[in-house]
This record gives C-alpha cells, sequence and structure tokens, in this order.
C-alpha cells in the first residue's frame, strides 16, 4: 500500500468525525430548506437517537479490542483471504472490496428482517416515529455490536486493504445519514439517483408502519442490491408527507424514552415473533 495511505489510515477516526461532522451539518441545512415531512424540527425522539448512538459508540471500545480498519491493518501482508488470493490490481482490488462489504451489509440488514432475535435488536431502528438525519444513527447499542462482529469476519474473510475498509467505513457511517435526510429532491433527480444510490426517498419507504414496504428497499448505498434480489419498491402506498413512520406498536411517547429504547429488544410481547408490527 502506498504510504500515503498509511499516512490517512493513521488518522482514521479524525476523517470519520470530520467528515460526519461536515455532511451531517451540510444535510441539516438542506433538511431545514427543503423538507419532504418537517420531522427535522427539534423534538426529544432526536435526543433519544443520539444518546443510542453515544452508548452504542461506547460499547465498541469496551467490547472490541480491534475495530474494522484495525483488523485490516493487522493482517495486511499476511495473504489471508479472498483479495490477495486473487491478485488483482490495487484500484480493482479497492473497488471489489468495498462492492463485496456493501453486498454483504445488504444481505445482513435483510436477515435483521426474518431472524426474529435479529429483529429484536434491529427494530429499535424502525421504531423511530420521525424520519431525519438522527434516525440514521439511531440503532441499539448491541446492534450496532452485532453489525461489528460481522465486519470483522467480512475483513478476514475477504482478507480487505485497510484503505478499502476505511473507504466502506466512510461510506456506511455517511450514506446513513444522507438516505436518512427528511429532504425533497427534485423528482427528475430522484428518479436519475436511484439508477446508482440508494435515495432518502428510496430508503424512506423502508421506514413505513406497512410491513410490505418496510420489508423492502434494503440497500445501504447501491440501489443494484434491491433491483437484482427482488426487494425493490419505486413508490409508497401513501405519499411520503403523509405516510405513517415507525412500528405501530412502539409509537406512544413512553416507548420513546431511552431506558424504554435500551429495553426494547428484551421485551417479549405476543407480535415479537410473528413481525405483523411493521
Amino acid at each position: 500500500m502506498p504510504d500515503p495511505v498509511h499516512g490517512l489510515l493513521a488518522h482514521e477516526a479524525s476523517l470519520r468525525l470530520a467528515g460526519f461532522i461536515g455532511l451531517g451539518l451540510l444535510l441539516a441545512l438542506l433538511q431545514a430548506w427543503r423538507p419532504t415531512r418537517g420531522d427535522s424540527r427539534p423534538a426529544f425522539r432526536q435526543l433519544n437517537n443520539l444518546g443510542l448512538v453515544l452508548i452504542g459508540t461506547g460499547l465498541l471500545r469496551l467490547a472490541f479490542p480491534v475495530l474494522a480498519v484495525g483488523l485490516a491493518l493487522s493482517i495486511e501482508g499476511r495473504g489471508l483471504g479472498l483479495m490477495p488470493a486473487l491478485g488483482l490490481p490495487f484500484a480493482l482490488e479497492i473497488a471489489l472490496s468495498v462492492l463485496l462489504l456493501d453486498l454483504a451489509i445488504y444481505w445482513q440488514h435483510r436477515l435483521m428482517h426474518v431472524v426474529p432475535l435479529l429483529w429484536r435488536l434491529h427494530r429499535v431502528h424502525h421504531s423511530d416515529t420521525g424520519f431525519d438525519l438522527s434516525t440514521g444513527v439511531r440503532f441499539h447499542p448491541l446492534e450496532i455490536a452485532v453489525s461489528m462482529g460481522v465486519k470483522l469476519g467480512l475483513v478476514l474473510a475477504l482478507g480487505a486493504d485497510p484503505l478499502a475498509v476505511l473507504l466502506f467505513e466512510l461510506l456506511l457511517s455517511l450514506g446513513s445519514l444522507f438516505t436518512h435526510t427528511d429532504i425533497a429532491l427534485p423528482a427528475t433527480l430522484d428518479r436519475r439517483l436511484r439508477w446508482l444510490l440508494v435515495t432518502p426517498s428510496m430508503h424512506r419507504i423502508h421506514h413505513s408502519t406497512w410491513q410490505p414496504e418496510t420489508d423492502s428497499n434494503y440497500g445501504f448505498h447501491l440501489s443494484l442490491w434491491d433491483r437484482v434480489f427482488g426487494s425493490y419498491r419505486a413508490q409508497p402506498r401513501q405519499p411520503e408527507a403523509q405516510m405513517p413512520i415507525g412500528l405501530e406498536h412502539f409509537r406512544s411517547s413512553e416507548e420513546q424514552t431511552l431506558p424504554a429504547l435500551l429495553l426494547q429488544p428484551f421485551r417479549r410481547t405476543a407480535h415479537t415473533e410473528t413481525r405483523t408490527d411493521a
């Protein structure tokens, strides 16, 4: 790997934080200027969402001695995994690694909706009653930990170059902000972007209370996977501005407090396993 790249990797945390804050501020301005629903108006739910990500970040630091980029650096040059075995040119290896990581995260997300235990973790994200930037960081700490475990396994299996892992991690965090932005893109632009990327409008359908819509549009970055694997849905049955968001069984103010969100996966209810609540 070229030395300048190692220099970038040495500042991974600073790069990710700077990108997150910079893009977050820009998207916050855009969703205030041209909202689809107006969900970005100040509300307690946003503080709870931020509380979840802070707790989740702390758990990662405690539970994992090394994170995805660190693991990629530790196995670099050992010839482990698929990528070293293929012996591709550097640029092609980076592109293919990012593509395969994105495909794997698509299927991880889809399984989160199918496997009951995983759904109990993931439904904390879906139980948000609004759709704005803060929804993009609203994940239960245990789901964040499971996702990191999956990413570590993928890094090992692929033998992915540290640069590819850094690029993917940046895309994952920044892409989550973009796809959850309460912004009304011009219809023509949205339609064109969807041929390659997941747009906020496309992902908003995934947050509908109606289960056939909740169980669609699983992609994080590329809309390709939803089209290839038959989970793409172009339009919701109701206009996006009026479409109910969240899960019907978790809409009360008591269910939206930070303690309730942290305890939600451990509460076994009649609708927990059947998935009829979405």
